[in-house]
């Protein structure tokens, strides 16, 4: 590693690790490891178009990371916080002043579902959407596909599949996209019906079989290919290194995103669990929590007091195959309205926003270290009592 006064070893390349590691040049004097298990950025947003070869999902890191920021193609597996060094499954250890915990989040196929484990599919990781889509490319195109799960990862990968001429039974445990509005929720339920998806409404899946899924209500259903949407798990490492985390697995922090246990130790994007209470995991929220955590370390080097989190939610998206999509519209607090944008529009809203992420977040901190900004204002500055910014 560098010569340079402050050592701050980043844990995990996705959106939100990839940012912090960018923005940290902010200061010259900090030298920037950056450790990921692969040697491309995944695009996590984009993985059910690679299942369904409707896109890819990989970037080269060359054309993300800013000058100076060192990568390593490798697995932490501990952080001692007594010898501040984080030990990788190489058998390599590097030293840090400080470590910027962006490990993200993996799937959680419960192991409590029999069959389970054993025969579904998940789509959260770059591996895992690999084996999804190596299957897929067995199945004959009238296969029966069943993708669990109404949330808006279910959605969109029922969709993608379905554009393709795939027959897909999405299981919903409530509604579709609990988190949009009434009629928001109605015109994914229509445009799915359209394009031959069967939803089925039902409390869960009680079994998963080679060939079929056993429903809560007593029915099995044929399925040749299961895919698991529902659910999230984090990396272990925050557990493993003997820090303070939630029933899932995220470190918890204060609301600067510090470790409770270490202030050398700051966490950000999906496995920052700040005062027990986490942001909804989004690439949303990704963005200004990478920007936050490199912003903390940034102020203790310098000896000031780190701000705390403060961001306002906007809506979300979601697409639906390639022609459609909706852009839901939210208060800060991240609760729906009844506003929404739909159709062809609402897909060229969704693509634009997963460029977004990349073009004028990413690429950009690495031009401009310190320019991204974001919205603010949100239930955190009102409980923090800070100026309400829109």
């Amino acid at each position: 590693m560098s010569e340079k006064l402050h050592q701050v070893v980043v844990i995990g390349g996705g959106y939100a690790g990839t940012l912090a590691a960018n923005r940290l040049r902010v200061n010259a004097d900090v030298a920037i490891t950056l450790i990921n298990p692969r040697p491309k950025f995944v695009e996590r947003i984009r993985l059910h178009q690679f299942v369904a070869r409707t896109g890819d999902a990989t970037i080269d890191y060359g054309t993300l990371l800013g000058e100076g920021i060192e990568l390593v193609v490798d697995s932490a597996t501990d952080i001692d916080t007594t010898a501040r060094t984080v030990r990788l499954a190489s058998g390599r250890a590097l030293d840090y002043d400080y470590v910027i915990y962006a490990v993200g989040s993996t799937a959680a196929i419960p192991s409590s579902v029999p069959g389970a484990a054993e025969f579904a599919f998940d789509i959260a990781e770059f591996e895992s959407a690999q084996r999804l889509r190596a299957k897929l490319d067995d199945l004959p195109l009238d296969a029966p596909i069943t993708v669990v799960g109404g949330g808006l990862t279910g959605i969109e990968t029922a969709a993608e599949l379905a554009e393709r001429g795939r027959a897909v039974t999405l299981v919903c445990g409530g509604s579709l996209a609990p988190t949009f509005s009434t009629k928001a929720r109605r015109y994914i339920g229509k445009w799915l019906a359209r394009h031959g998806v069967d939803v089925r409404f039902v409390d869960k899946v009680t079994e998963v079989r080679p060939d079929a899924i056993v429903l809560s209500d007593g029915g099995t259903r044929p399925s040749a290919l299961t895919i698991w949407t529902t659910g999230f798990g984090v990396p272990e490492l925050a557990a493993a290194s003997g820090l303070h985390t939630d029933a899932l697995g995220r470190l918890l922090t204060d609301e600067t995103l510090t470790s409770v246990d270490d202030d050398r130790i700051v966490a950000t994007g999906d496995a920052a669990a700040p005062s027990g209470q986490p942001l909804r995991m989004s690439t949303y929220a990704a963005g200004p929590l990478g920007a936050q955590a490199a912003n903390t370390v940034l102020s203790r080097i310098a000896g000031t007091e780190p701000a705390v989190i403060d961001l306002a939610f906007t809506g979300a998206c979601v697409s639906l195959g390639r022609q459609a999509g909706i852009r839901q519209l939210a208060r800060k607090d991240d609760t729906a309205v009844n506003v929404y944008i739909a159709g062809r529009l609402g897909a060229v809203i969704k693509e634009t926003a997963c460029t977004f992420v990349v073009e004028k977040r990413i690429r950009r901190e690495a031009r401009e270290p310190g320019s991204m900004g974001w919205p603010k204002g949100g239930p955190r500055a009102v409980k923090e009592g800070l100026p309400q910014v829109s």
